[in-house]
C-alpha cells in the first residue's frame, strides 16, 4: 500500500494536478448548471403524487423513442456522478445530482425514490430557494 502511494507521489506533477483540478471544476460546474436548469423547468407539482408525465408527446415516435433513449443514458450518467460526487472527500452535490438522474430515468417504482430525496429538509429547501431566485413557483410535495 505505502510503495503504491509513493508511486503515485513520485508521479504528481503541475500539469498533472492542474489537469485533474481542471476536470474536477469542470464537472462540478456542469453538475450544478445541469441541476438548476432541471430544477427550474420541472413542473411545480412533479413530485405530487397526481402529476402526470408526458414527455414530448406531439413529436413523431422516432423522435420521441430517440429523446427517451439519450435521457435514461444521460440519467444513469448523472446517477453514477452523484454517487462519484457522495463520497467522503469529494465536494458536489451528490444528492441533487442522483434526484436530478431519477428524474431523467424512466423506470418504474422511481417516483417513492425522488419523493424520500426531496422531502428532506435541506434538499427541499435549497430546490426552493432555486426555484425563488428563477421566479418559479415553489415545489409541492404531498
Amino acid at each position: 500500500m505505502i510503495e503504491w502511494f509513493q508511486e503515485i507521489w513520485s508521479g504528481l506533477t503541475w500539469g498533472t494536478i492542474a489537469l485533474g483540478a481542471g476536470l474536477f471544476v469542470g464537472s462540478l460546474t456542469l453538475s450544478f448548471i445541469s441541476i438548476a436548469i432541471v430544477l427550474v423547468k420541472i413542473p411545480a407539482n412533479y413530485f405530487s403524487s397526481h402529476y402526470q408525465e408526458d414527455f414530448m408527446p406531439d413529436s413523431p415516435w422516432i423522435v420521441r423513442w430517440g429523446a427517451v433513449i439519450a435521457k435514461n443514458i444521460f440519467g444513469v450518467f448523472l446517477i453514477l456522478l452523484g454517487i462519484v460526487l457522495s463520497l467522503p472527500g469529494v465536494p458536489g452535490q451528490g444528492i441533487l445530482t442522483i434526484l436530478l438522474g431519477l428524474i431523467m430515468l424512466d423506470i418504474p417504482g422511481k417516483r417513492p425514490l425522488e419523493a424520500r430525496i426531496i422531502k428532506r429538509p435541506a434538499v427541499f429547501e435549497a430546490a426552493n430557494r432555486l426555484r425563488a431566485r428563477f421566479g418559479k413557483a415553489p415545489l409541492v410535495v404531498d
